[in-house]
């Protein structure tokens, strides 16, 4: 047997291997800020996965980790990633040659009405079995081209996870602090309404006695009405929300209808800002939507090397190795024995501009990945510019209203004092009563507009996120 074309083929293939059609790739470049204008002068830094914590709540962090166990978005999320980690897979193996194994038992007859006879039994069985094996000479880098491309896809879909594991924990830490929120805006006004109520019943009897008018009394039976109809919204929101937390911590249909949510109405207090914790790179690194576009990059990059191995010839070689006989017995003696050496190469020639026409189509998904990345990237600093001025600007309306309602709360006991003394008209009364309450409504409302604002800036920044894990 001459081995010298198989020598060279394995020498021209060491020689070639390295080749490839594809550009290299480099992270398009990008003008970003020195520092971030709008971080607060003290606060925290994230590092942490479990950036929830800042928050010292322990009913919230069993709310977490019941919606990182049981969230369908979540699932899904994690379903498509053990996909993308299966495709890479099958990528990695395609430059990998393929062996198989094959055994093969005939049994035939042969006509004995034919004009041409021949001797022997009429009768026939016949053995095989053999070892296959086939490899493509990876020369233009096609192969090695797809890998790339799937294992970039596949960081993508990991960093897609992540994505989608920041939002769930921030939307719960939203949707948590917007229902402890309404429990307080629902406590003020029923507080409002029994004062209200109790006031109404005392001036009812004056009414009889003839110390207040019909006016005087008609308007606190309005005000106490205003009070009601107040409450049937704010429940209306409350059921709304504790359903829609519900949904996020992935409780089924059952445990949505028939359990509340648990929390902790007795902490009140404001969550520490949050600044960032590096220079504006950093973010790059720790935004898991920022990193996920670039790998979408990189991989359409790498198919561009793969659409224009295909213009270049495909050289596989094949072979087996085997026996073959017509007695099972005398299967793998020496005489029986059976191989094949193969060699094979295909070149298009004409394919009706099909080839270039998919080598445009790739060039052209890496433009487009290329304007994701660029928007994504734009879009990361938007969000957390924004956020950090939100939490700035949300911690300082906290403040306000808490002053507000502070002093409302004075205003009301004076002119109740004063009214109780004959000196001011019970209609003094009733606007410092309307009036505290908006301001505690409002102070509630500021109160998670505040701690929802800290859920956003880690959710701009990536918080927690520990990188692409495969």
């Amino acid at each position: 047997m001459n081995n010298k074309p198989l020598i060279y083929m394995l020498f021209v293939s060491t020689v070639l291997g390295g080749c490839t059609l594809g550009q290299p790739y480099e992270q398009p470049a990008a003008e970003l800020p020195d520092t971030w204008r709008a971080a607060p002068a003290q606060g925290q830094t994230i590092a942490a996965e479990r950036w929830w914590m800042l928050y010292n709540d322990a009913t919230l962090d069993r709310l977490i980790a019941e919606a990182l166990e049981h969230n369908q978005d979540l699932a899904l999320a994690t379903a498509r990633l053990d996909e993308a980690r299966a495709q890479a897979r099958v990528a990695y193996a395609e430059p990998a040659p393929s062996v198989d194994a094959a055994f093969q038992r005939d049994r035939s007859r042969r006509s004995d009405s034919t004009s041409t006879r021949f001797p022997g039994s009429l009768e026939n069985n016949n053995y095989r079995a053999q070892l296959n094996v086939a490899y493509e000479l990876d020369l233009w880098g096609r192969l090695r081209g797809s890998a790339k491309a799937a294992q970039a896809e596949l960081l993508a879909t990991t960093a897609a996870r992540e994505t989608v594991r920041i939002a769930l924990t921030s939307e719960v830490v939203q949707s948590y602090y917007a229902l402890v929120g309404f429990d307080a805006q629902i406590a003020a006004t029923r507080k409002s309404l029994a004062l209200r109520q109790d006031n109404l019943r005392l001036q009812r009897i004056r009414a009889d006695a003839g110390l207040i008018n019909d006016f005087a009394l008609r308007q606190l039976e309005a005000e106490v009405a205003a009070a009601q109809a107040q409450l049937p919204a704010l429940e209306r929101r409350r059921t709304g929300e504790e359903l829609a937390l519900g949904v996020l911590l992935g409780r089924s249909p059952r445990a949505l209808i028939n359990e509340s949510v648990a929390r902790d109405t007795e902490r009140g207090t404001l969550a520490t800002p949050v600044i960032p914790a590096d220079l504006p790179s950093a973010l790059l690194l720790r935004r898991p939507d920022v990193a996920a576009a670039e790998q979408r990059l990189i991989a359409a990059n790498a198919r561009i090397g793969v659409a224009r191995a295909s213009l270049f010839p495909r050289i596989g070689l094949s072979g087996f190795l085997g026996s073959e006989s017509a007695a099972l017995t005398d299967l793998f003696t020496a005489p029986a024995r059976i191989w094949s050496l193969g060699f094979a190469l295909a070149q298009p020639i004409f394919q009706g501009g099909q080839l270039f026409g998919e080598i445009e189509a790739v060039q052209a998904r890496e433009r487009q990945a290329l304007a994701q990345y660029q928007k994504t990237l734009q879009t990361a600093f938007r969000e957390t510019h924004e956020a950090l001025v939100a939490q700035t600007k949300a911690r300082e309306v906290f403040d306000a209203e808490n002053a507000r309602a502070t002093a409302l709360g004075d205003s009301l006991r004076l002119a109740r004092i004063r009214y109780d003394n004959g000196l001011t008209s019970q209609l003094e009364v009733l606007d410092a009563e309307r009036n505290l309450l908006s301001a505690e409504l409002n102070r509630a409302d500021a109160l998670r507009a505040q701690r929802a604002a800290i859920a956003d800036v880690v959710k701009a920044l990536g918080g927690g996120w520990t990188g692409l894990q495969l």
